[in-house]
């Protein structure tokens, strides 16, 4: 481990920006063997929310330019919108840098290329931020495909569905751009189910041959509010409407180099689910079922049993779990993103790679930009 303190550069302070900063807050509580670390400088457009922000997430400085930040920085974490990936982490791997970055890696399978190859060329460490690789119920349901529990794997299915854009009156945002986001929900939330997918059979089932799939948009426009945060409200004023470019709704079926197959599917448009993540594994010997919304427990069908068990993984021998509390005392969503920030920069301060490297983020990127040229073509396509 490194003797100083890393001096942490983060672009971007909203959503993602706050899942980290709790994460690098907590680390020294929770992990003391962790890398010492310095929240040194928060990256953003707007000065005052800027200012406001590093305040409360405990970032010394503050930068509306990230060149100048690299330039100050031991690690750099790129938290914003997808089409500003690519630039700023290829100049900081070129520096030197490690660079974190949000996932999916780009909006076009070009810049993912040219981060993958970036990253491989300085040799910085970086990686992708799937953050539900680091739920421990997903890394015991590893240990149980590794050992072959399951036998031999057939299938994998994947669901995501969130329910934020019913409303066809829900405010416009960069996420509903194909320039800035790439795609919809394939994107924003499929990229986690196919990531997720590979890290639990990839090692069983091979790659990817061919994908099929299907991109549904249920609402062409939005509105942009003149006072967002008007927006839902009844008097609130539109001052225009901008178009969707992306998906609202996706799904796609996967054939395995093995001849196991894969259905994944997700929605931004799918009432009653608020953050509906799950995933299934069926072998020839057993099952495994994980959903988000119950993330402290694995259903797991062993050969013999009639049915599934509930595994509730909060033993201290569990992956994690003996950083928290005591055994049976649940953790939640943002404990990933303290497992996730552990194992980066543990990675970082010995010099090690990062997995989810940038090259599993290009893989991943692979697979959407298929599915977005099977839906083109209205015919399966080969990766």
């Amino acid at each position: 481990m490194t003797q100083e303190p890393l001096k942490v550069g983060v672009l971007g302070y909203r959503f993602m920006g706050r899942a980290h900063a709790n994460a690098l807050a907590r680390l020294p509580m929770f992990f003391p063997d962790a890398p010492e670390v310095e929240r040194h400088t928060l990256v953003g457009r707007d000065r005052d929310a800027l200012a406001g922000a590093a305040d409360r997430f405990g970032f010394a400085h503050t930068a509306t330019d990230w060149e100048a930040a690299i330039d100050e920085v031991d690690v750099f974490y790129n938290l914003g919108p997808n089409h500003v990936h690519a630039e700023p982490s290829i100049a900081a791997l070129e520096a030197g840098v490690p660079v974190l970055c949000e996932k999916p890696l780009a909006p076009t399978l070009e810049e993912a290329a040219a981060m993958r190859d970036a990253a491989a060329a300085t040799g910085a460490t970086a990686g992708t931020a799937f953050n539900y690789r680091f739920v421990p119920a997903i890394r015991y349901a590893k240990g149980l495909i590794e050992d072959g529990e399951l036998g031999e794997i057939r299938q994998v299915r994947g669901r995501y569905l969130q329910d934020w854009l019913v409303d066809p009156e829900a405010p416009w945002a960069w996420r509903m751009d194909a320039d800035m986001a790439g795609s919809g929900a394939l994107g924003d939330l499929g990229a986690h189910t196919i990531d997720l997918a590979n890290f639990l059979v990839g090692e069983e089932v091979g790659g990817i041959d061919r994908v099929s799939g299907q991109l549904t948009t249920f609402v062409d426009e939005r509105p942009v509010y003149v006072d967002g945060d008007a927006a839902g409200e009844a008097d609130a004023e539109v001052a225009e409407y901008r178009d969707v470019t992306v998906d609202d709704a996706y799904s796609a079926q996967v054939a395995y180099d093995s001849g196991a197959t894969g259905t994944f599917e997700a929605s931004r448009v799918a009432e009653g689910h608020k953050n509906d993540h799950a995933i299934a594994v069926h072998g020839s010997e057993g099952s495994v079922k994980f959903s988000l919304e119950r993330l402290n427990e694995l259903e797991v069908l062993r050969e013999g049993n009639r049915g599934y068990e509930t595994v509730f993984v909060t033993e201290e021998t569990d992956p994690y779990v003996d950083r928290w509390w005591p055994p049976g005392h649940v953790i939640g969503w943002e404990h990933t993103f303290v497992h996730e920030n552990y194992e980066f920069l543990s990675a970082v301060a010995e010099g090690k790679s990062f997995e989810p490297s940038f090259a599993d983020g290009y893989e991943v990127q692979q697979v959407l930009a298929a599915i977005q040229r099977a839906d083109k073509l209205g015919e399966w396509v080969e990766i």
